[in-house]
């Protein structure tokens, strides 16, 4: 996508600005592509590196499921409704399905490793989240190609909107700027005046205020054993 077309997507108010959603999806390939390499970056026997690490994945687990959740509360039913073929939104299910399923054993992984930073288990639980990328990436390719130009054409500003308020409210109160930082780390120009001006003036006063620094602060702290940034 052209830096034009993206600058039309996030200024009309006359569809959906489905862009967003592209935005979001960042956040979910880059930690998908960090936690591996973080939880192998733990030394055998690391147990408050491990404990560090293991929150951030609960976090990331918990910011997957509300994502996926409210496409299948908000935005499934209507484009079934709606759209002339509901063979993608089936997909799509199919799909959620599927990601539900290689999480099952990063879940039973992660109390194992997290108690004794056991370098066997360590690698249960990478191996485990390295499965879970591979049908997610499948998924948010198949989201952002096929299915957000239904959005666009049969949702209205409005519906797509109560989506993004769900999920805002489904973020707890303190992690709110670090939410908005995650948001904020890989955006251009144009989508971040376009996220921080749908931030309430309190929030683009805190961000500025601490948030930025905040969000750069926690993310040197969890990714320093890595030394390379974020994988893609």
């Amino acid at each position: 996508m052209s830096p034009d077309s993206t600058t039309d997507e996030l200024s009309t108010a006359a569809r959906p600005c489905t862009h967003e959603m592209i935005v979001v999806h960042r956040i979910f390939r880059r930690e998908s592509a960090l936690l591996p390499r973080l939880v192998r970056a733990v030394p055998d026997g690391g147990t408050p590196r491990a404990a560090k690490v293991a929150r951030h994945l609960r976090d990331y687990l918990e910011g997957l499921h509300s994502h996926h959740s409210l496409e299948d509360e908000l935005v499934w039913p209507l484009l079934r409704e709606r759209a002339p073929d509901d063979r993608l939104v089936a997909r799509m299910e199919e799909q959620h399905q599927r990601i539900d399923k290689s999480l099952v054993a990063v879940t039973d992984w992660i109390p194992v490793w997290e108690r004794a930073a056991d370098h066997i288990a360590g690698e249960e639980l990478a191996l485990a989240l390295d499965e879970h990328r591979t049908a997610l990436l499948e998924h948010l390719d198949d989201e952002e190609r096929l299915v957000l130009p239904l959005i666009a054409e049969h949702l209205t500003v409005a519906e797509w909107d109560l989506v993004g308020r769900r999920g805002l409210e489904r973020v707890p109160k303190d992690k709110l700027l670090l939410a908005l930082g995650a948001i904020l780390e890989e955006a251009t120009p144009t989508e971040r005046a376009h996220f921080l001006g749908r931030t309430p003036l309190i929030g683009r006063l805190l961000w500025r205020a601490v948030g930025r620094r905040r969000y750069a602060t926690a993310c040197r702290a969890l990714r320093a054993p890595l030394d390379g940034g974020a994988g893609r």
